[in-house]
């Protein structure tokens, strides 16, 4: 693809992420983005068969690769179990409150068939995303520290309550005080170590 053809493709995106982010992912159809991108409506299909597989590569390529490298920021497969849960929490809240339009599509994709459809087109296996975590939480089951609980559910106990705050943290951009920052974030993030390391 030519600079400037790469030029047009990543405002398409951009916009995009932005609509989800302002109007709701239902609010995005190919005609308004290409509107608002100044592109004809073909030259999206030109590359993408559907608002689906748009969406699809939009996720994939655009949202969770940038997503995994910044949660994986200095984290080690090997460190103990409080240390890794705070470095990942603190990566990941850092990250999602300076991309607000990538947090947005997160959240489309937890709540809608998005993400499985996403990994199915793309045939991504569980644990491929994210690997030196499942690594992590293996490693942290087998020496006794966790519960042996399946691997979504300690997905969902790591990440669920962390999205939830970032949620929280933006609907308070639009109060007087802002309540959740990073020394909320680890005290919270305390209180899910310990109830996950077994007594």
């Amino acid at each position: 693809m030519r600079p400037k053809n790469l030029e047009k493709e990543e405002a398409i995106r951009t916009i995009a992420l932005q609509i989800i982010s302002d109007e709701g992912l239902e609010n995005l159809s190919m005609q308004k983005l290409a509107k608002a991108a100044n592109v004809s409506p073909r030259t999206i299909y030109i590359k993408y068969e559907s608002k689906e597989d748009f969406l699809i590569k939009l996720f994939i390529e655009e949202v969770l690769g940038s997503y995994e490298k910044a949660v994986l920021d200095s984290f080690e497969s090997t460190m103990n179990f409080p240390e890794g849960v705070k470095k990942i929490w603190v990566n990941t809240y850092r990250y999602l409150i300076q991309n607000r339009h990538s947090f947005a599509l997160l959240q489309y994709g937890k709540s809608s068939p998005l993400l499985n459809k996403a990994f199915q087109k793309a045939h991504i296996q569980q644990g491929k995303f994210f690997a030196p975590i499942h690594i992590f939480l293996k490693m942290h089951v087998t020496n006794g520290v966790i519960q042996d609980l399946p691997g979504d559910v300690h997905r969902a106990l790591l990440f669920s309550p962390l999205l939830d705050l970032v949620k929280e943290y933006f609907d308070y951009l639009d109060r007087p005080e802002q309540i959740i920052t990073e020394n909320m974030i680890l005290e919270c993030c305390e209180i899910i170590i310990k109830g996950m390391i077994k007594d």
